[in-house]
């Protein structure tokens, strides 16, 4: 009887937080509420902070690159619809290696290589990509995607305080993934669309995101790249929908003036 009546009141309180969800910021149905994210984007944070695989720059080593960064960040969260803007962190941190990748935990932590900074051409590009991961983390694209790979019922443990463990086993598997991490053809797309429209009332060209994908097309360096940039859908679908995405919302493509992006590529070691 105990069993039925802890079953049946879980269930409702399942049944109240699906209803709940509704509310979401972006109307999407998703279990964890907010501050399962920045909860669990906490713990990312720490495990990759003491991770040694991920070599993180130092704010005080490098005022002027995080100067820079900083702002461009600020830009894009000041002025695009950015849904938790808020609510999450929004932390950017550079980390050291000639990989050509960016990636974003819940709740708003911002993780930035070198490599890509260098690789890329111009402001417009990496306020493209930025937006891209903004976009990830603001749609909780991460806690999505938990839902589908760990079930209802373990979900539920975590939110109502009977999992606690579970939250940081989680935690740790997401912090060793995140970097590499794939998400579906319609998330990556989604994120895709929201860094144009989040750029729209920015500074910088709208669709600066397609500049990286028309550059490894151009190079031939499709192969390798990160899963967010290369292959969910193919360089060729995402820089048609950029593009198209930026004709329907009617906003400027032309390339920042000035951005002071060479002198930033130099500040970096």
């Amino acid at each position: 009887m105990i069993k039925i009546f802890r079953y049946s009141l879980s269930a409702i309180v399942l049944c109240g937080m699906i209803l709940f969800s509704a509310c979401d910021e972006n109307n999407n149905l998703v279990l964890f509420s907010v501050q399962n994210d920045i909860d669990l984007g906490a713990q990312v944070a720490e495990q990759i902070n003491n991770d040694p695989q991920y070599v993180k720059m130092a704010r005080a080593d490098y005022p002027e690159a995080y100067s820079y960064l900083d702002a461009m960040v600020l830009e894009i969260l000041d002025n695009g619809d950015v849904a938790y803007r808020e609510e999450f962190v929004w932390e950017v941190t550079l980390l050291e290696g000639d990989v050509l990748n960016a990636f974003a935990t819940p709740g708003g932590y911002i993780y930035v290589y070198t490599g890509l900074i260098k690789y890329l051409d111009n402001a417009d590009d990496l306020a493209g990509v930025i937006g891209h991961e903004i976009a990830h983390a603001d749609l909780r694209h991460t806690s999505r995607n938990l839902q589908k790979q760990y079930g209802v019922q373990i979900l539920l443990s975590i939110i109502l305080g009977e999992n606690a463990s579970q939250l940081a086993t989680i935690a740790g598997q997401v912090a060793g993934s995140v970097a590499g991490l794939s998400f579906s053809r319609e998330f990556e797309s989604e994120s895709d669309a929201r860094a144009v429209e989040y750029n729209a009332n920015t500074i910088y060209a709208c669709d600066g995101v397609k500049n990286f994908f028309q550059k490894l097309e151009d190079s031939g360096q499709t192969g390798g790249t990160p899963e967010f940039l290369s292959t969910h859908p193919s360089p060729d679908t995402r820089i048609a929908d950029i593009v198209a995405k930026a004709q329907t919302l009617s906003c400027d493509t032309d390339l920042l003036v000035n951005s002071g992006y060479a002198d930033f590529q130099a500040s970096l070691p």
